[in-house]
């Protein structure tokens, strides 16, 4: 029983030493996107939105977005919040892992400012909640609302079709008092979003 138990240590020992796959902890420490990336959203009988996402202020939130647009997370997906003179919002989906709110409230600087045609991340919460929460919803700004400043991921630009969101609020009129499409057929499709290299 002695040697069985001394044969079990002694494996035990050089699987951890030789790093295998059971016992590593694996993205212990994420890579995170730099710089300017781009990516464009086409929306099923409105058009195409091009966006300019800088990872340079939200490293966090555009490697997440950009991830998911690489799995294809938002192909067929809804944009389901269409607020006139507010935003729109889409991304609403199956669950993910949450990321870290990457703005100044949450203890991390972020100077885009939510002014129309800016992308941000939606969450849970309000001005004092829910922090860490987003994940794969976000919102385009229709009309410049800086009380979000702050608050919220701001992360990029809509660099082209900001027409194409202007379309959609002109257009999707049955909702509540808060935006949300209150019927599955009147909310706009997300066609695809693809990465574009520049």
């Amino acid at each position: 029983m002695k040697k069985i138990r001394k044969i079990l240590v002694l494996s035990l020992m050089i699987l951890f030493m030789t790093g295998c796959d059971w016992f590593v902890v694996k993205n212990e420490h994420e890579v995170y996107l730099e710089g300017k990336h781009y990516a464009e959203m086409k929306i099923k009988k409105y058009g195409v939105i091009e966006m300019e996402l800088d990872a340079s202020v939200a490293p966090i939130t555009v490697t997440n977005f950009m991830k998911l647009v690489d799995e294809g997370y938002y192909d067929g997906l809804t944009i389901h919040r269409v607020f006139k003179d507010f935003v729109i919002q889409g991304g609403e989906g199956q669950a993910r892992d949450t990321i870290k709110g990457e703005f100044d409230a949450n203890g991390v600087s972020n100077d885009i400012t939510h002014e129309r045609g800016t992308i941000s991340m939606a969450r849970a919460g309000d001005y004092s909640s829910g922090f860490d929460t987003g994940s794969t919803q976000f919102f385009i700004v229709q009309k410049t609302n800086t009380s979000l400043d702050h608050y919220y991921a701001a992360f990029g630009h809509v660099t082209k079709g900001m027409e194409v969101v202007d379309k959609i609020v002109n257009t999707v009129k049955n909702v509540d008092s808060n935006g949300m499409v209150l019927r599955d057929e009147d909310m706009p499709i997300i066609e695809y979003i693809k990465k574009v290299e520049k």
